[in-house]
This record gives C-alpha cells, sequence and structure tokens, in this order.
C-alpha cells in the first residue's frame, strides 16, 4: 500500500476506538436494524455534502478574491 493508504487505514482505526469508547460497542455488533444503518449512513452522506458545498463556497471566495486582486 501506498502511505496515502496507510494513513487512511490508521484513521479509520483509530475511528474505531473512538467510536467504541463512545458507543461501547463495536461494528460487529448488531445494535441497529439495517433500516436504522441505512438512516444513519444517509445522515452521515448529508453532512458530507454540507461539508463539500462548505468547501466549494471558501474556493470560489478565494478565486474571486484572487481575480479582483488581477
Amino acid at each position: 500500500m501506498s502511505k496515502i493508504e496507510d494513513e487512511v487505514c490508521e484513521k479509520i482505526k483509530a475511528r474505531s476506538i473512538v467510536g467504541k469508547q463512545k458507543y461501547g460497542v463495536t461494528m460487529e455488533e448488531e445494535t441497529l436494524t439495517r433500516l436504522e444503518w441505512l438512516v444513519h449512513a444517509q445522515e452521515e452522506a448529508m453532512d458530507f455534502v454540507v461539508y463539500l458545498q462548505k468547501l466549494i463556497k471558501m474556493e470560489k471566495e478565494v478565486i474571486l478574491s484572487e481575480d479582483e486582486e488581477r
């Protein structure tokens, strides 16, 4: 694997530890129904889209500012 992939794996491991501490269970335990998992994944995806929109807005502001300086 590349260093980038290694970094991702380390982040997943760290995230797993945080999740176990926060919720007291691992992903292997069946604490949610399939529907609950789907809803949770959908909510996470919507958060991700909001983060993307924020970053797109910030990038556009930087580009606009650079254009105005020219």
